[in-house]
C-alpha cells in the first residue's frame, strides 16, 4: 500500500526545494536574485537614487558568487544589467547632488549682491 505521491515534484525530495546542484554534483547552489537586482537598478534610475546603491552592492556580491560557482548562473544576465544600472544610477545621483550644491552656493552668493 506504499504508493508514490502523484503531486510530488519529480526528482525533488519531500520538504526540500529544487536547488541547482554545484559543480561535480556537490552542495546545492544559492538561487539567483537577478530579477530583484534589475528591478532595483531600474527604480534607482527612474524614481529613487538610493535603490541604485543597493543594486550596485547586491549585484557585485551576486556576480562574485556566480563566478565562484556558489550561486545559480541562470540569472547572471539580469544581475549584470542591474549592477550596471546601479552604477549608472549612483553616478547620476552624485552629479545631481553636485549640481544641487553648486546651485545653492550660487544662489546664496547672488542674493547678497542685490540692493533692496
Amino acid at each position: 500500500m506504499n504508493q508514490p505521491n502523484p503531486y510530488q515534484t519529480p526528482g525533488a525530495p519531500v520538504g526540500q526545494p529544487p536547488y541547482s546542484v554545484g559543480p561535480g554534483g556537490g552542495y546545492p547552489m544559492k538561487p539567483g536574485r537577478g530579477g530583484m537586482i534589475l528591478t532595483l537598478g531600474i527604480l534607482g534610475i527612474l524614481i529613487c537614487g538610493i535603490c541604485s546603491i543597493f543594486a550596485w552592492v547586491m549585484g557585485k556580491g551576486d556576480l562574485n558568487e556566480i563566478r565562484a560557482g556558489r550561486m545559480d548562473p541562470s540569472a547572471q544576465g539580469m544581475t549584470q544589467a542591474g549592477y550596471i544600472l546601479g552604477v549608472i544610477g549612483c553616478i547620476l545621483m552624485l552629479i545631481g547632488v553636485v549640481v544641487l550644491v553648486a546651485m545653492a552656493a550660487m544662489g546664496g552668493s547672488a542674493a547678497s549682491n542685490f540692493d533692496y
